[in-house]
Formats: C-alpha cells, structure tokens, sequence
C-alpha cells in the first residue's frame, strides 16, 4: 500500500498551485464582486492544459489520472473556487461523458474543442422540481421525422454564461411515476447553446461561487437532430450518474482547495494577532481550533485522493464519491466557519477572504448532491436499501 503521490504528481500540483497563486488568487476578490464569468482566467486555464485534464491526449487533452486532476482542482480553489468549479464542469460533466459515450462525429465536432478550451461546456440536468429527484425531469424531448424537438426549463446551469455547448437531459417518452423514477425514459442531448429556442435566463445572484456563469435555460422547440443524441434513447440518466460520479470528487477536491485556504487564513492570522500580550496561537483554544480543521481536511483529502485513484481504475466508483464530497464540503464547511471565528470582526467584515470562502465553501454541500443525498447513496451501498 504506497500513500505517497508520484514525482509527476507533486510537480504537476506545484506548477498548479504557483500558477493559482500568482494569477487566480490575486483576480478572486474582484471575480466575486462583479460576479461575471472570467473568461481572460478560463482563457489562460486553457492555454496550460486545465480544461481538459482527464482527456486523452490524441482528442488534445492531458491525459492525466484522476489523482493530478484532483490535486489541480484543489490549488486552483486554494485561489477560487469559481475558477476550480468552471474547470471541473467543463471536464467531469461535459467532455468526459463525450469521450466515454459520445459517437467518433460528435467527438469530431466537440471533443477536440472543449478539452483545448475552444469552446466551453455546460452541464443541463437540474431543474425545479429535479436536484435532488434528479430523475423526475420536466423537460420533455419529442421524437418526430426530423428528430428531436426539446421543451422545458433547466436551472442553475454553471457555465452558462459563456457556454457553446450544453448537454440537455430530458424525458423521451411519456412514462409512469415507477418509470420516471428509474431514469430509464431519460436521453442526454449535446445542444449548441446558438440553437434557435434555446434562450439564457439570469437565475439570480448567489451567495458564493459568484461568476460561474449560472444561468436558467428556457428551451422552447428547440430542434435537434437524432444524431445530437449521446447513447441511446434511455441512456441519459446512467450517463449523469456517471458524470456525477466524476463530478463529485472534483467537488470535493474545489471544497478542499477552499477549506486549506480558510486553514492557511487563520493559522496566519493566529500567529500575528495579539491579544492578553501574546498571539492568540499561543491560546489552547486557537490551538484546538486549528488542530481539528487541519486533520478533518487531511481526513477529507485521503478519501478524495482514494476515490480520485478508484474513478481510475473502476468503471463506477460511486461510494467513494459520495464518501469523498460529503466529507470534504464538512469539513471545509467547518473549516472555514473556525476560520472565520478565529479572525473574529476581521472575518466578518463584507470583503475580507475569510468572508469570500464562508460564502463560497456552502454551495460544495448543495451542488452536484447535497449532504443529504451523498448520506442516502452511502447508506444504500453499504446495505441499506431505499424506503
């Protein structure tokens, strides 16, 4: 049993965090604030191959394993989170499932594109009554001699904002509740976001993770052909399953990037404030503080760091993942909220980095699963099935 990351593995993640620290960190105050999509950063992300890590190298990706790509993703949230979950959308929910699933056409039209950052993908499954019920889709796609026709709304769909390409989920067929629920009437559409019908709608601001580009999608007669399609006619919720299984530990990596720079925020703080005369590091109360949130974040990378190897060598490594995200976005919840006891009015205030990483470290227990719903596939792979 080897623990220890390769000589590749921890160069790549240096040349990461250097470029995260010099370039990303410095632009993170003002991407949040203005809350618009940075291209400039996504531009140059692309220029140094992370768009597209995972991707084999003959479609113009990386080619790297799972592990480099985890450790990218969490050095680019050490500088923000908004450029980590850009990334992490765009390879985990969008090129990858092409690569696996997608025709030789469609990775000739799309693959090449997105894993180069020619073109940007986005990731259309949620809607309002499916994030968590994430079978139960709304959005309808009629089969008729010119192929498919798709109606519906889809909701907070990151990347959005400056996305060429979206895959769409939607109902193929009518179904019954028993159907619906197995996802078996579910097909997965690529669908250029210039289609005629297809329009971007604002979903409101956010607490955190602001500039990812999140926008509604209204799809009203959009007309794709069969050929959009990616599997077959029912593939399309084993294909998200799939995606997911792939997205959630990017986002446990993005959390850990957020919940180390929330660690690393404090502990500097510690060591400089005084209070009583002394710095408050000296204080066992400080101490036990940052003691807990570094071990539960170490915790936290070990079972991302595993899941990352499984999604390399196993087909589905869905409990991982779910163990990986669920424990990673805690304890960089945790980590963050310590943080921000310990900076104390320094950390509250609207502005200061602690405050930007409270806000921003919440969405990884929301997005891509909640809590709740990481607890639920947890509990049915070790044994317990569903009420």
């Amino acid at each position: 049993m080897i623990l220890e990351l390769t000589r590749e593995q921890t160069e790549f993640r240096a040349a990461v965090s250097a470029f995260a620290q010099e370039s990303v960190a410095p632009a993170a105050a003002a991407i949040d604030d203005a809350n618009r999509f940075p291209l400039p950063l996504v531009r140059e992300m692309a220029r140094r191959g992370l768009l597209g890590l995972t991707i084999a190298k003959d479609w113009g990706g990386g080619g790297r394993d799972y592990v480099s790509y985890a450790l990218a993703l969490e050095a680019l949230a050490c500088g923000s989170a908004v450029l980590a979950v850009i990334a992490s959308v765009n390879t985990s929910l969008v090129a990858e499932p092409l690569e696996k699933f997608g025709t030789d056409a469609q990775k000739q039209t799309w693959l090449r594109r997105l894993a180069t950052g020619g073109s940007i993908g986005a990731f259309a499954l949620s809607e309002e009554h499916a994030g968590s019920d994430a079978a139960n889709q709304q959005t309808i796609a009629r089969l008729d001699d010119r192929g498919y026709t798709l109606s519906g709304r889809k909701v907070w769909v990151a990347n959005a904002d400056a996305a060429d390409l979206a895959i769409v989920f939607a109902a193929t067929q009518p179904a019954s509740r028993a159907i619906s629920q197995s996802g078996r009437s579910i097909g997965a559409f690529l669908v250029p976001m210039d289609t005629p019908g297809l329009t971007r709608v604002s979903s409101g601001d956010s607490l955190g993770v602001r500039g990812l580009g999140c926008m509604d999608l209204q799809l009203e007669g959009v007309q794709v052909s069969a050929d959009a399609m990616l599997g077959g006619p029912g593939d399309g919720f084993h294909i998200a399953l799939w995606a997911l299984d792939g997205g959630r530990i990017a986002i446990a990596a993005q959390a850990l990037g957020v919940g180390q720079a929330a660690l690393d925020a404090a502990l500097a703080h510690a060591k400089q404030h005084e209070a009583f005369g002394q710095p408050i590091a000296n204080f066992q109360a400080i101490q036990w503080m940052l003691a807990d949130s570094a071990t539960e974040l170490d915790a936290a990378r070990m079972l991302t760091l595993k899941a990352a190897d499984a999604r390399t060598r196993r087909e589905r490594p869905t409990l991982e993942a779910a163990m990986a995200k669920l424990s990673a976005s805690e304890a960089a919840h945790r980590a963050a909220d310590r943080a921000m006891q310990i900076l104390a009015s320094q950390g509250y205030q609207r502005g200061s980095v602690v405050e930007r990483l409270f806000r921003d470290v919440r969405a990884a227990e929301i997005y891509q699963g909640t809590s709740e719903v990481q607890r639920m596939v947890i509990a049915e792979h070790i044994g317990l099935s569903p009420s």
